[in-house]
């Protein structure tokens, strides 16, 4: 599949590709029971779905689309992308491919993955909805979206003595999702129907609503505003102890 141009933020600041701390090489056992509570939850929602064909946005070192190709399931294609590839892993499986490319423009037609994978993407990005409906375009049928759960992850992040004059807020952070705020950005292009909540992260899965204008239009074209309400399973997802809403958007 071809690349685009790397088209970088409109912002003063850098935008950072990768992680800026090796969550996945960690030997620090806490880091690395959290990193296995992420693995594990989106593990389980990406095989609920089986997709054939996978989009990964915002790929990093590649890591997570390594993690996910060695599961039960292996689909038809599997394709990873980012602004820049310089940060990939060595020794990938060779099964997957990459590309540079930009979330605002995908070089992709529309509904040309069963599922898209945007893990850790969503609170880099200037302008959110024009991702989400970029992503919803280039889906035929699922997203699985996940991102920092605040204030508990800037919480966390001064528990240890990481970014106190950025109040917590690690390098590269424009958005700031809690669960509930992120399940209102994402209903307004998919059928959320299932959350997982591993701390400290917010992680969801669902399909696109039937008529989303997102399958068939341009990013650029404008989204409505209906919030849609979640589906029976999301709703059984809230009520469960374990994902409870726990603040509101843009602390």
């Amino acid at each position: 599949m071809a690349a685009a141009e790397v088209r970088m933020s409109n912002r003063a600041a850098p935008v950072i590709v990768g992680n800026v701390y090796d969550k996945y090489g960690t030997r620090n056992p806490v880091a690395r029971w959290l990193m296995r509570g992420f693995l594990d939850a989106v593990s389980e929602l990406y095989l609920s779905v089986r997709p054939e064909r996978v989009l990964e946005i915002g790929c990093g070192e590649g890591r997570l689309a390594q993690y996910l190709i060695s599961l039960s399931h292996r689909p038809q294609v599997f394709h990873a992308c980012d602004l820049r590839l310089d940060q990939l892993a060595p020794n990938l499986d060779k099964r997957l491919e990459f590309s540079t490319t930009d979330i605002y423009n995908l070089p992709f037609e529309s509904a040309s993955f069963d599922l898209i994978v945007c893990c850790e993407v969503l609170e880099h990005l200037e302008f959110p909805d024009r991702g989400l409906a970029e992503i919803a375009r280039v889906s035929s049928r699922s997203v699985l979206i996940s991102t920092p759960r605040e204030p508990l992850w800037r919480l966390l992040n001064l528990l240890r003595g990481k970014y106190w004059r950025s109040l917590g807020n690690t390098p590269g952070h424009l958005q700031h999702f809690s669960q509930l705020g992120l399940i209102r950005r994402l209903s307004d292009h998919l059928e959320i129907s299932q959350i997982r909540t591993p701390v400290p992260w917010t992680i969801i899965i669902g399909q696109l609503r039937a008529g989303s204008l997102s399958s068939t239009a341009h990013p650029l074209s404008g989204s409505s505003m209906f919030l849609s309400p979640c589906s029976d399973q999301c709703g059984q997802d809230l009520k469960n102890g374990e994902n409870r809403i726990v603040s509101t958007e843009g602390l």
